[in-house]
């Protein structure tokens, strides 16, 4: 009875678990295909910013940013340059990188820009009406409480 073995690294599964956690902006099903450019996601006072590595790629030709409601997809191609037989290390074919913003914003509040091989999309005021919101603590038992404010 011949069988085939699959070998599974442990190490790759706990890391895709751990990185949906500290990653909920993003879709990871968008990690699946051929080519999938890097991008950080981060929070820069009341602005979202999407920094998405893009090398080689003409922005006006080759991406397209798209927002529908809390939804910001960058997808486009990296087409290749020549179909001659040899080692490819780099990757090419569609992409789409999904990520959630927290709110829904106007697409006038969203701009790109693209800059030695990074494209920088920013979500502007995303964060303006997010405040912190002071919540009252009550202790003692169950006969004598009293509000005491945290702090």
């Amino acid at each position: 009875m011949a069988g085939t073995l699959t070998r599974i690294d442990p190490f790759s599964l706990i890391d895709e678990v751990f990185g949906s956690m500290r990653s909920p902006f993003l879709d990871t099903r968008d990690r699946r295909s051929g080519f999938v450019p890097a991008l950080d996601v981060s929070r820069h006072d009341e602005d979202l910013h999407v920094r998405v590595d893009l090398p080689g790629l003409d922005p006006e030709k080759d991406v397209n940013i798209d927002l529908s409601g809390r939804t910001l997809t960058i997808s486009g191609e990296r087409r290749t340059e020549s179909d001659e037989d040899g080692i490819r290390e780099v990757r090419y074919g569609s992409f789409s990188r999904t990520v959630t913003i927290p709110t829904e914003v106007s697409p006038e509040n969203v701009t790109a820009r693209y800059e030695a091989g990074v494209l920088t999309v920013t979500v502007a005021g995303v964060y303006a009406q997010e405040q912190p919101h002071r919540i009252p603590i009550t202790a003692g038992d169950a006969d004598d409480r009293k509000a005491v404010t945290a702090g």
